[in-house]
């Protein structure tokens, strides 16, 4: 159970991000607020159902830190140094794409300078990562099985004749 919502979780955050990233009429602070209190509610549910060892929550770290570039005041010097720190889930692509595709919804918001958007692509230079804007929403994890050792030993195991398996030999 614990592997499916892990699974479905990290579809959930592909999928949402990937929007994020195509999509400029999302871009905004609005949105920012909306996406987080989503995710508080996903990560509630999660802890309510006695989940949170499963990793599900981890696999949304990425939209979280999205949502929190798209709420961040995006201005100063400081902002592009607390950006860079925050966003450590997110590739450099990713972060500048949203900060192109930002859009003010109100006349309180500006939109981001290009200049902003130079200091931040600076400050990131040194990150060896891979060059990827859009995340694999096909992408699987594994699946895991327990291993449980049986306390049946396996000579006392007793195979019968209607298995035809008489290729197997006891040693």
């Amino acid at each position: 159970i614990q592997q499916v919502f892990k699974q479905l979780f990290y579809m959930i955050n592909a999928i949402a991000l990937n929007n994020l990233l195509l999509r400029k009429d999302v871009c905004s602070w609005s949105t920012g607020m909306q996406l987080r209190f989503n995710i508080s509610q996903l990560e509630e549910w999660l802890h309510g159902k006695n989940l949170q060892q499963s990793g599900a929550a981890q696999t949304l770290e990425p939209l979280i830190q999205a949502a929190q570039l798209l709420q961040l005041k995006k201005k100063t010097a400081e902002d592009a140094e607390a950006i860079c720190s925050l966003c450590t889930s997110l590739t450099t692509q990713q972060i500048v794409k949203i900060l192109n595709l930002y859009t003010p919804v109100n006349e309180f918001e500006e939109r981001v300078t290009v200049a902003f958007i130079r200091n931040i692509q600076k400050q990131l230079q040194e990150r060896n990562e891979p060059p990827q804007l859009l995340l694999d929403f096909k992408h699987m994890f594994p699946v895991l099985f327990p291993f449980n050792p049986s306390a049946i030993t396996m000579d006392s195991i007793h195979l019968p004749a209607s298995l035809n398996l008489d290729f197997l030999n006891k040693v």
